[in-house]
């Protein structure tokens, strides 16, 4: 189990990414949140397997339709053992 903290940067408000991040999350079996950023871009934490958060790293780094990633900055967390995986506002 990992947890890591992510800071996107690019069009990532208005495009459906956080609900993108959040349904990929879910297939995928990771925990955390997602949410806006002030300023622009988006920040989540996610927990879960190594594999399956490296998958959600590189759906995250494409992201959905109309999303312009140009940045992700990654730092490791202690697990905290989220239960759900969330969209904070």
């Amino acid at each position: 189990m990992i947890a890591v903290h992510v800071r996107v940067s690019g069009r990532v408000q208005g495009v459906y990414y956080r609900a993108f991040t959040r349904e990929r999350a879910m297939a995928l079996g990771v925990k955390g949140w997602v949410r806006n950023v002030p300023g622009g871009g988006v920040e989540a934490v996610l927990e879960g397997e190594r594999k399956q958060v490296g998958e959600l790293l590189k759906s995250m780094k494409s992201g959905p339709t109309g999303s312009l990633v140009l940045g992700m900055e990654l730092s490791e967390l202690q697990a905290k053992g989220y239960e759900d995986f969330e969209i904070e506002y």
